[in-house]
């Protein structure tokens, strides 16, 4: 590749960054006009299927993307991956009801699961043979993650409160456009002729895992009992494949997750930090924005500001990591520590709470989260064999996708369960049609179940702390904690 031609792909890779974190909280500040569009009944008790079906199949879709990267080139994946991304979004802008909409975020999400992943890739051949590359990537990453994960509520929000929410997916369609036209004709890679096999069954046997772990978590305690026969015969099912799965990564000649990775303790501890922060960042966003909406009656675009403050924290830290010097394992307990704090104040969080408290714990949030994030990519690299660079990437993201998915079902579970117990027969969306002295009681009882949803998000974040001190400290090598930080 040209010069020219190196410029223009980092580009094309940024603005994919921007297009995969915009979408990722686009949907947040807009999820309770959609619902009460196309299903005011029901429709908020299936709000968290908006970014599990999403976060499902790309986590299924994951465990694939690596390994098409090495038979087929990263190129053609990357540019596959945006396309499929630009069907599912056009498909979600049709949607004439919840069960549409969820069923094309899961295509949207397909696609979605190669934007990250894929593009780091593509960010090592276009930057390959120059060593400062990295650390200029890594900066400019971090601000084009912050832009989008800012921009994306407001967007959303501005859309939503317009009466034309739709855009919310159609946008995503001109930008992919450009992306895949830019890099179909600037992106030359040397033509792949490996011999490598793609093992779809494990990737089958880590799709049904991955989904029925998420339906179990879905279902448990609200469609039906935890110890109904559906729940214990789908749980009984998922260990089942489980143990499938990981007799198939033991036994397969090119495994897509090599279990002997989990032997190299920094490996084993970041795909386990970074599947827990995918749960907690989930619960963050996503019910910081339903709180604001349902109980504050604040209107969509304004309540995607709120991430503002989150997004400037994460950018921020994100181009500071890597001046401060610090060992990697400093920086995920520090991380961690902050998160949890900013988890634990959102906790306290009341009917009548000053906005810019909730405004400022946002900020320490990205703040904890920026430490993090870069990190883990970064010390999961340095610690895999060079042979398994590929997969140990994807694997760390996969992680943090099914930590998400797990975390929007899981607290949406916790939530509506908490809420129902107190307001019987009360949709939240109904709310805000009830008289004042009912309406009050069931925004207290709402607000009261979004406090346990945080105080739960801050446990998973104190576990991750514990095993962030089992790390053994070790510096921070400028370019691939660069690289880290586009994986943000």
């Amino acid at each position: 590749m040209t010069e020219k031609q190196k410029k223009i792909g980092m580009v094309v890779c940024l603005a994919t960054i921007v297009l995969a974190v915009l979408d990722q909280n686009i949907v947040s500040a807009a999820t309770v006009p959609i619902v009460r569009e196309l299903d005011p009944l029901h429709g908020v008790e299936r709000m968290p299927w908006l970014v599990s079906a999403f976060a499902l199949a790309s986590t299924a879709a994951l465990p694939l993307y690596g390994k098409l990267s090495d038979v087929y080139g990263a190129k053609r994946v990357f540019l596959g991956a945006v396309t499929v991304f630009m069907l599912g979004s056009a498909l979600c802008g049709t949607a004439q009801d919840m069960g549409q909409l969820i069923a094309y975020r899961a295509v949207q999400g397909i696609g979605g699961g190669g934007l990250m992943s894929v593009t780091m890739v593509v960010i090592a051949r276009v930057k390959e043979g120059d060593p400062d590359a990295g650390a200029k990537g890594g900066g400019m990453g971090g601000i084009f993650a912050g832009f989008g994960m800012a921009v994306g509520p407001l967007i959303g929000g501005l859309f939503a409160d317009a009466g034309n929410w739709r855009w919310i997916f159609y946008i995503n369609l001109p930008l992919g456009a450009l992306i895949v036209v830019a890099g179909a004709l600037t992106l030359r890679f040397p033509k792949h002729t490996t011999g490598h096999r793609i093992d779809y069954l494990g990737a089958a046997l880590a799709a049904a895992f991955a989904s029925g772990l998420l339906l179990v978590t879905e279902w448990g305690g609200t469609t039906y009992a935890w110890g109904s026969p559906q729940v214990i015969g789908l749980s009984a099912a998922v260990v089942v494949v489980l143990a499938l799965f990981l007799w198939r990564q033991a036994t397969a000649a090119e495994p897509i997750l090599p279990l002997r990775l989990f032997r190299i303790r920094a490996v084993a501890i970041g795909f386990a930090i970074q599947g827990l922060i995918g749960v907690a960042m989930i619960g963050a966003i996503m019910y910081v924005m339903t709180y604001l909406q349902v109980a504050r009656g604040i209107s969509s675009t304004d309540a995607g500001a709120f991430l503002i403050p989150f997004a400037g924290g994460l950018a921020l830290v994100g181009l500071l990591t890597g001046r401060l010097g610090w060992s990697a394992r400093t920086l995920m307990i520090s991380g961690t520590a902050v998160s949890a704090v900013a988890m634990g104040l959102l906790a306290f969080t009341a009917v009548d709470t000053s906005l810019w408290a909730i405004r400022g714990e946002m900020l320490l949030l990205g703040v904890g989260f920026g430490q993090l994030l870069g990190t883990l990519i970064f010390t999961v690299q340095e610690a895999a064999p060079p042979r398994h660079l590929g997969v140990a990437t994807t694997g760390i993201r996969f992680f943090q996708t099914l930590g998400g998915a797990l975390g929007a079902a899981a607290f949406g579970s916790l939530l509506f369960r908490l809420y129902d117990a107190d307001v019987p027969g009360v949709p939240v969306a109904a709310i805000a049609g009830l008289e004042p002295g009912a309406r009050a009681d069931a925004i207290a009882a709402f607000v009261s179940a979004v406090d346990v949803v945080f105080a739960t998000g801050g446990i998973v974040l104190l576990i991750a702390l514990v095993l962030a001190t089992r790390l053994k400290t070790t510096s921070p090598k400028p370019r691939r904690a660069a690289d880290s930080a586009l994986a943000a």
